[in-house]
């Protein structure tokens, strides 16, 4: 955790991101191997990585979980979840897996993830600061 707290904000998000997409990815998966369709697994992922990434993005990243931030948080996610609704739509009948399609998605949604996380939902000065231990 200390490590986290040294490196930069760039490499912080990097490095929860890749924590936050494994959590969202494992979600989204195990909703497709229990037959639901990819538009409800994505709303499944989605859903279960909100809290989780809302505090690990926040707190590590951004070191601000403040209660105003989570309207923001959550426009942002729900734009990120459009457009991988849509570029999933276009990608799955191309590589012919809801699961692989997923995996090449996630880097460049991390990328425009960190852009609106930076740009939209954690500006200004932190109005509360998490521990650092």
């Amino acid at each position: 955790m200390q490590l986290l707290t040294r490196l930069g904000r760039f490499p912080r998000f990097i490095a929860v991101g890749l924590l936050n997409t494994l959590f969202g990815f494992c979600a989204y998966s195990a909703c497709i191997l229990l037959h639901f369709q990819p538009w409800v697994a994505l709303i499944g992922g989605n859903v279960a990585g909100i809290v989780f990434n809302f505090v690990t993005t926040g707190g590590l990243v951004f070191a601000d979980v403040s209660r105003e931030r989570i309207p923001r948080f959550v426009v942002s996610y729900l734009g990120i979840y459009l457009l991988n609704l849509g570029m999933a739509h276009v990608l799955i009948p191309l590589v012919g897996s809801a699961i692989i399609s997923q995996a090449l998605l996630a880097p460049p949604l991390a990328c425009i993830s960190f852009l609106l996380m930076s740009r939209f939902v954690f500006t200004g000065k932190p109005t509360q600061v998490s521990p650092s231990t």
